[in-house]
Order: C-alpha cells, then structure tokens, then sequence
C-alpha cells in the first residue's frame, strides 16, 4: 500500500488567493464561517484520498494560515 502524499494546499496561491477574494466580500462573520467552510472541504477531500489524519491536520493549519493571511493582506490593502 502506497503513501498518500497531498501536494501542498498553500503552494496553491490561486486558490488560497480566490478563498481570500471571497472572504473579503462578505461580513466578518461570514468570511470567517467561508474559511472555516473551505477548510473543512478540504478535510474531507483529504481523508477521502487516504491521506493520514496527522498529515491532514498540518496540511489544514498551513492552509487557513496561507488564507487568513491573504485576507488580511487584501483587508489591509484595500483591495477588496
């Protein structure tokens, strides 16, 4: 049986950039529920693949960190 190895979620910038993008449109609480949501998305993609449970939970750490700071970079900015 093979290791599943996901690539790494943050080294995706397109797609942790579009999940800021969308958090920033809304209200805090629902930008905060959106990055929650995507996060869980994620979760469940993962474990579907067979990836080990440790692995998701790094993988998700790093993920909502790579968003959140996107958000706050696009909040800050103004671009939003």
């Amino acid at each position: 049986m093979a290791d599943v190895i996901p690539f790494p979620v943050t080294r995706r910038q397109a797609f942790v950039f579009k999940q800021a993008e969308h958090a920033a449109l809304m209200n805090p609480d629902a930008g905060e529920r959106y990055v929650l949501r995507q996060v869980k998305v994620q979760r469940d993609a993962m474990r579907r693949k067979g990836v080990p449970e440790q692995l998701i939970e790094r993988e998700l750490r790093s993920l909502e960190n790579a968003i959140r700071d996107a958000l706050q970079r696009l909040l800050i900015g103004g671009v939003a």
